[in-house]
């Protein structure tokens, strides 16, 4: 995001009062950089006869996002009962839903057939369950879920195609093959593939074969049950992020040359196609910013303690090697700060030793009330927050240039102290001293 747009963004909110000494912690979404990301992603595949774009709310769980997602013609991708309730509640049509989990219970996939929400199964247990629950004239489209065990990228965690991976039916385990041949052999109304080999650390052509691999398989499965069967691929995962600048890498334009590239036949129309995009699309058009609230030194580091830390950027400071953001400067009015830079840390709120977000940044030396930008964190930052200390989750606000100003618009209000209390059994608080029933009740 060009710096000019983030400090028309910062000077709004301070002027606002929406980022601040009441509010020190802030998310904003770039919503014509969202619409922007969108139109690029449907342009790479407009060669492909029938395709559905299904956003992971996982990404971005927020209403409004999803609902601007919506309009802008994506489907949704949900992996959780929550994840479901909140693209029906933005307007996704069930139709245009798809259900992903590897431990759906059975009030889910019940709930996902009676709808009509896509499903994919992620093993051959849970497609027992479907035999059970799937009603008469059900219209969800049902999948399977298979592991191609190409191999991990760069970051364990991310990557889901590995040979002990959680996910899917293992294809080079023993005898499994033959088990996915036979289990949509009785099964004619099973007629989706799908697999997921990562997004994060993972390269395209990694992704490439592994969706190469789902491909063939496809047509292993059609020819084995002696009919036309299996009419889509879900093609999960998304694309890595590049998050050291502004540069867009990889394009969507890319992944789709990689993946013709490497399976010629994968986007010629014979199936319809599923993706299952969310970090790519939403990352680089959101940012965090967050009141620097004191400055000290230790051990001849300089030190920024900001409110921004672990409760919004989880994965950075846990694993800052595989997940990195870039931190810029600001004044209190968030005019960018011009000073020669000095190594720093910059701190988070919380309370253990680890909450730093960037360590021996070279930054312009930050003061109190100064503002630090946490880059390219529209996905998975502030939308995900995390309770440790009981902090309140942040506010989230659009933002639209028209007009030569900026406006903002409320995508989550900030919880109020009074709600983490109500969250955290305020309702209750004598129950363990005599909620309990008499003994023998």
């Amino acid at each position: 995001m060009r710096q000019e747009k983030v400090v028309s963004v910062l000077r709004q909110a301070t002027a606002d009062g929406v980022l601040g000494r009441e509010h020190p912690v802030a998310g904003f979404i770039d919503v014509q950089g969202v619409r922007e990301s969108v139109t690029a992603l449907h342009e790479a595949f407009a060669h492909v006869p029938d395709v559905l774009h299904a956003f992971a709310v996982k990404a971005c769980p927020l209403v409004p996002v999803l609902r601007l997602l919506a309009e802008a013609g994506m489907g949704c991708e949900t992996a959780s009962p929550g994840e479901t309730r909140l693209a029906l509640a933005a307007g996704f049509a069930p139709g245009r839903i798809v259900l992903d989990s590897p431990a759906k219970t059975r009030a889910e996939i019940q709930e996902a057939l009676t709808l009509g929400i896509a499903l994919n199964a992620d093993s051959l247990a849970e497609l027992d369950r479907v035999d059970a629950l799937r009603p008469p004239g059900s219209r969800s489209v049902v999948g399977l879920r298979v592991n191609p065990q190409v191999g991990g990228g760069t970051i364990a965690a991310m990557s889901t195609a590995t040979p002990h991976s959680k996910f899917g039916v293992a294809l080079d385990d023993p005898g499994a093959r033959e088990r996915v041949l036979e289990a949509f052999l009785r099964r004619p109304w099973l007629t989706r593939l799908h697999a997921h080999v990562g997004s994060q650390g993972c390269s395209l052509p990694l992704i490439a074969r592994g969706l190469a691999v789902l491909h063939r398989l496809a047509e292993e499965i059609d020819a084995y049950v002696g009919r036309r069967q299996i009419t889509s691929l879900d093609l999960g995962g998304g694309l890595p992020v590049n998050f050291s600048d502004d540069t867009v890498m990889p394009t969507f334009e890319e992944y789709v040359q990689v993946l013709t590239d490497t399976e010629p036949a994968l986007l010629d129309g014979r199936y319809q196609i599923v993706t299952e995009f969310g970090r790519s699309l939403l990352a680089k058009n959101g940012f965090t910013a967050a009141v620097v609230e004191y400055v000290k030194h230790s051990g001849g580091r300089r030190i920024a303690l900001t409110h921004a830390g672990a409760q919004v950027a989880v994965r950075t400071v846990f694993m800052p090697d595989a997940w990195p953001v870039r931190v810029t400067a600001h004044g209190p009015d968030g005019r960018p700060k011009t000073t020669p830079p000095v190594p720093q840390d910059v701190a988070g709120p919380l309370c253990f030793a680890g909450d730093v977000v960037a360590h021996e940044r070279l930054l312009p030396e930050l003061t109190e009330g100064d503002l630090v930008v946490l880059h390219d964190t529209g996905a998975y930052y502030f939308s995900a927050p995390w309770a440790y200390n009981s902090l309140p989750r942040p506010g989230v606000h659009g933002f639209l240039h028209r007009e030569g100003r900026t406006e903002l618009a409320p995508v989550r209000t900030p919880q109020t102290l009074e709600e983490v209390v109500d969250e955290s059994g305020s309702s209750h608080a004598t129950a363990l001293l005599s909620g309990f029933g008499s003994p023998g009740s």
